[in-house]
């Protein structure tokens, strides 16, 4: 899972005030055409038009593009619903930040004050406010067009369990129509001029509210092994997970945990074309993520079995080319691979879901609520 690589508007993209954004396709455009010739050998350029990336008459991987079906573009909303669960209603944003009774009764309880409280860039609000943090202690909070509440703070200055367990008082303190689907810990350390993002960040998501894919596969004992915030977009329901610092960091655990199962599900969060590029608007260092995705493909693939279903795809996308340094609704591509798998046109899919179905399919577990599976349309049985 490409965390923020989308391929393209959705058909609602401007309704969602993203406008222009094309996530793959404009980082094309901005460096002159990509070259990724291993993922153009898979079938990314037949998924959409991409400056340099060629649709290829023989994809090694069956592909497509799926669009969002459930409401608001965050990385849980998308993670559920490539599991199978989809929201009719999206969660509550704050874009003029928290109201006041939810800021003092955060203060009451932490004994810290706060700063910010607005939407904003992390990077940005932590240059800006950062001095004061450090002399004061208070609170760095602010939030994005998503459904977040995020607080930051320097790791000498608050202790990061203190972070965490600000964080869960302010999970507590949002509730019923005032929640947010994440509380999001930002520790990080420097000094002013310097500031740098710790790995020591994590989420506290709502739990699901319906049942998902990993709940299908844990019912019937199937081992799931998670790369990347995976657990925290699921409140650690149905899986654990490691947390790399780096997509370099990930694709060496993918490879190796690929290595070592002999079966179960591997879900993996790349996390820095969403974290590091896309919400700071740092084309070049996407460009660069791109190309780094694209040479370690071969590793990547290298231990996939003869019964392996691999399947490529994203939760949102992160244009890092438009003013915006949120997420952005778009479309995602989908690229299915493995020794038995057709390599085939899978079209436009209608939900994200139908990854999680098809996924529910090959395992052979019950239906999941929503999706359709195309795992009988690729699958040499």
């Amino acid at each position: 899972m490409l965390d923020g690589v989308g391929i393209g508007p959705a058909p609602d993209t401007d309704t969602y005030g993203d406008t222009g954004s094309d996530t793959l396709g404009n980082v094309a455009r901005a460096v002159g055409g990509l070259r990724l010739p291993n993922l153009e050998r898979l079938g990314l350029g037949c998924c959409a038009e991409i400056a340099g990336v060629a649709a290829v008459p023989e994809p090694q991987a069956a592909y497509g593009h799926a669009i969002p079906a459930s409401a608001g573009k965050d990385s849980t909303t998308g993670h559920w619903e490539l599991c199978g669960l989809t929201l009719a209603d999206p969660f509550k944003t704050y874009p003029a930040g928290f109201p006041p009774e939810f800021v003092s009764a955060l203060t009451g309880a932490t004994g810290r004050g706060v700063l910010g409280n607005r939407a904003a860039s992390g990077t940005e609000i932590i240059a800006e406010l950062g001095p004061e943090h450090v002399a004061t202690g208070k609170w760095i909070l602010y939030t994005s067009a998503d459904s977040v509440c995020q607080l930051a703070a320097h790791e000498e200055v608050v202790p990061v369990e203190e972070l965490y367990q600000a964080c869960e008082t302010a999970q507590r303190l949002l509730v019923g129509p005032e929640s947010v689907l994440r509380v999001i810990a930002r520790p990080f350390t420097g000094r002013p001029g310097s500031w740098t993002r710790t790995p020591q960040r994590k989420d506290f998501s709502l739990e699901p509210p319906g049942e998902t894919l990993l709940d299908r596969l844990a019912s019937r004992h199937i081992p799931r092994v998670g790369i990347g915030k995976v657990d925290d977009l699921f409140a650690g329901r149905g899986i654990t997970s490691v947390h790399p610092a780096t997509n370099a960091e990930a694709y060496f655990m993918i490879a190796g945990a690929l290595r070592a199962m002999h079966q179960g599900f591997l879900f993996a969060n790349v996390i820095e074309f969403d974290q590091s590029w896309g919400h700071r608007n740092d084309v070049p260092g996407y460009h660069q993520g791109l190309l780094a995705l694209d040479a370690a493909v071969p590793g990547l693939l290298a231990p996939v079995r003869d019964e392996d279903l691999v399947i490529i795809t994203a939760d949102h996308g992160n244009d890092p080319t438009t003013p915006s340094t949120d997420h952005s609704r778009e479309r995602v591509p989908v690229l299915a691979l493995g020794p038995r798998v057709r390599c085939r046109a899978l079209g436009e899919r209608r939900s994200f879901a139908d990854v999680g179905q098809t996924v529910a399919e090959f395992f052979g577990v019950p239906p999941l609520a929503a999706g359709l599976s195309f795992l009988a349309e690729i699958w040499n049985g």
